[in-house]
């Protein structure tokens, strides 16, 4: 009796740090509501994140292309066609092919880090108008390439796009939305990510069917239309009232912006918080390297961790080479393009779903129960290829189905989880005073290892043939644990509120002190 006692009593120790940890509830509310302004202002804003999805997509696709690869890497084309001599997992590996998608990914990291300042010094505003513009440029350089030089350009351009966008975006939606609505808004953005790589696969799997063989041509192009939708709103929509206050200390234009995006006159307890965050950040001169101060420890490791391990999910090798992957396991051109549209609808949607249940259910649970998702159907796909594929020769037809089905249950893990909060809880975490830095840093890691996975994935599915979805089902599992134990759970919290977690949080509380804002505890009746 006694050992059952033990057994039920550590269960429940488990299960109250999975679902109930540092779980909040409805901790100091604002007045206000959702207004039309604040919905046209983030989905306007996830244009940007139409933009990281579309240039995630379309580049798997393009270099699945015969005719694209036949100009530009005829060397990876000649390796594919010669058939039965050549490993099925090693016919696209070229470090020529790889550095046209991720150079996108090595310039999004630097232009990342000079976005900080943009951001905190001209605003949110300025740093989506540079976004906007870099990728209009981008994907004029992309479609009218010419040779290899001509199109890496482009993708530089797209890649400072990129990072300016990621950097000030999510900030963006997360300082204009509510603290209750602030999840659902802010997976705006993800969902965005997802339509732009749904799109991108619709159109290359149209222009693929273009006599010509110019079709490539169009699929890199037109990243220009969500660039031109970002680029009027940054110039038309208003700045952040976090953002007003903090770089021109203009409290009566940031008062009526308040006003306008809440619907309602009564934002004084909203503004004063905005106020108290304003007025501590304008004392911090280097927020780089005020970030590595001890205080802000939890901050700085989610800043690094949550951006590395959403992609070491493994996402990326999904979706940079969801076609090149298929037509590994034996599908052909046109079969890959659409077997890519379909694991795609399959994310779309989920993350749609995570978009209605974060702020009810709360970012750990999705981060969970996604995580365990993930590592299954992984685990499932390595072991199902390592038996059917070899190296020579293909799945059957029915085979091959069974592999796309078990990727769309491993991408809607990824849409309920991952995907969505591993941009949403970054935003959100950060004090006024590192937010700029913080933001910067979580972007920086993410293209930093979007850069080595692209980089270094077509010779990992070289030689570790379908092992590689074992290497990745290790860094999920491991993630998942991470998440149990040291992220808080943040939903509904102001999001200048949040920095009082880390004062309860069972670990980080020895990093960042003891002393707690109550307020954070009153309901909003």
């Amino acid at each position: 009796m006694e050992i059952l006692r033990t057994k039920s009593s550590t269960s429940d120790f488990f299960f109250s740090m999975a679902f109930a940890e540092g779980i909040p509830g409805e901790r100091g509310q604002y007045n206000g509501k959702v207004t039309l302004l604040v919905v046209l202002s983030c989905v306007v804003a996830a244009s940007g994140g139409l933009i990281f999805g579309y240039d995630l997509g379309v580049s798997g696709g393009v270099t699945s292309m015969d005719p694209f690869l036949k100009k530009f890497f005829p060397y990876v084309y000649r390796r594919m066609k010669e058939g039965t001599k050549i490993s099925n997992y090693c016919k696209f590996d070229s470090q020529l092919l790889t550095l046209f998608t991720s150079s996108l990914y090595l310039s999004g990291l630097v232009s990342s880090l000079f976005a900080s300042t943009v951001t905190r010094v001209f605003g949110r505003k300025a740093s989506m108008l540079v976004a906007g513009v870099a990728v209009l440029i981008g994907s004029a350089l992309g479609g009218a390439a010419s040779n290899l030089y001509m199109l890496v350009f482009g993708r530089l351009f797209l890649g400072i796009g990129l990072g300016f966008g990621n950097q000030s975006i999510p900030l963006y939606i997360s300082e204009m939305a509510l603290p209750k609505h602030r999840g659902a808004m802010n997976i705006i953005f993800d969902t965005g990510v997802g339509i732009g790589v749904l799109i991108a696969n619709i159109i290359n799997f149209c222009t693929e069917k273009i006599d010509g063989g110019w079709g490539w041509r169009i699929s890199l192009s037109m990243a220009a239309v969500p660039a031109s939708i970002l680029t009027i709103g940054a110039i038309i929509l208003p700045d952040t009232p976090n953002s007003l206050i903090q770089k021109d200390n203009n409290l009566e234009k940031a008062t009526r912006v308040l006003q306008r995006i809440r619907g309602t006159n009564d934002v004084q307890r909203e503004l004063d918080d905005l106020l108290k965050a304003s007025s501590i950040s304008k004392t911090t001169k280097d927020p780089f390297k005020k970030i590595l101060q001890r205080k802000y420890r939890p901050q700085l490791v989610m800043a690094a961790a949550i951006p590395f391990f959403a992609q070491m999910t493994g996402i990326n090798v999904i979706t940079f080479y969801a076609p090149i992957l298929f037509r590994t396991i034996g599908l052909r051109e046109s079969s890959s393009l659409l077997s890519a549209v379909v694991i795609r609808c399959f994310n779309v949607g989920c993350t749609f779903i995570s978009m209605f249940v974060v702020d009810k259910q709360g970012r750990r649970v999705l981060f969970m129960l996604g995580g365990i998702q993930m590592l299954a159907t992984q685990v499932t796909i390595g072991g199902f290829m390592t038996a059917l594929l070899g190296d020579h020769g293909g799945l059957s037809k029915a085979s091959a189905y069974v592999v796309l089905v078990l990727i769309c249950i491993y991408i809607s893990g990824f849409g309920l989880s991952w995907g969505p909060l591993g941009w949403l809880v970054p935003s959100e975490i950060y004090p006024l005073e590192v937010r700029s830095a913080g933001q910067s840093i979580t972007v920086a890691v993410s293209f930093f290892f979007c850069f080595l996975i692209g980089q270094t994935f077509l010779a990992m599915l070289c030689h570790m043939k379908a092992g590689i979805f074992f290497f990745f089902g290790g860094w999920v599992a491991l993630m998942t644990l991470f998440i149990y134990f040291f992220l808080p759970e943040t939903k509904n919290v102001p999001i200048e509120k949040v920095e009082q977690l880390w004062k309860e949080h069972w670990f980080w509380k020895r990093f960042v002190g003891d002393e707690v804002d109550d307020s954070i505890y009153k309901l909003d009746k």
